[in-house]
Parts: structure tokens; sequence; C-alpha cells
């Protein structure tokens, strides 16, 4: 069963663009939630981890902050 993942990021952050290559190549579907244009995906992002930087990441809500490989890859099984 496929796992529910989501990004919090914003476009320049560098780290973000390599979380997503990451699940890209791995086959990874995530949904993104830009949070320089979105208060609400801010907002929850926020509220699940009382962090401002990005990339935080959502894994069936087990949170990652930052690109953390190992971690990713341990919680979604690559």
């Amino acid at each position: 069963m496929a796992k529910k993942v989501s990004i919090y990021s914003t476009p320049w952050c560098v780290y973000c663009k390599m979380a997503k290559k990451f699940f890209e190549d791995n086959k990874i579907s995530y949904e993104e939630h830009n949070v320089a244009s979105d208060a609400k995906g801010r907002d929850e992002m926020i509220q699940k981890t009382g962090q401002m930087g990005v990339p935080v990441i959502d894994i069936d809500g087990k949170i990652v902050i930052g690109f953390d490989q190992p971690r990713l890859k341990e919680l979604l099984g690559v």
C-alpha cells in the first residue's frame, strides 16, 4: 500500500528540490504545499512541527525535517 507523502516547500529551497528529485527518482507520489504562497499549508506545517524552515516532509504522519535521505529511505522502504 502506498504511503501518504506530503512535502512543505518553497520554490527556491535547494533541499526541497533535492527531496522532490529523490521522490521522483524512486517513483514516490507526493503532495506538495508551497508555503511561500499557500497560507493554509504554511499554517498546517507550523502547527504540525513548530518549524518555519523547509522542507518539512510528512510520511503517514511521521515528520522529517530537512532532506534526511537515510530517514526518508527507512520510512519509505526504498
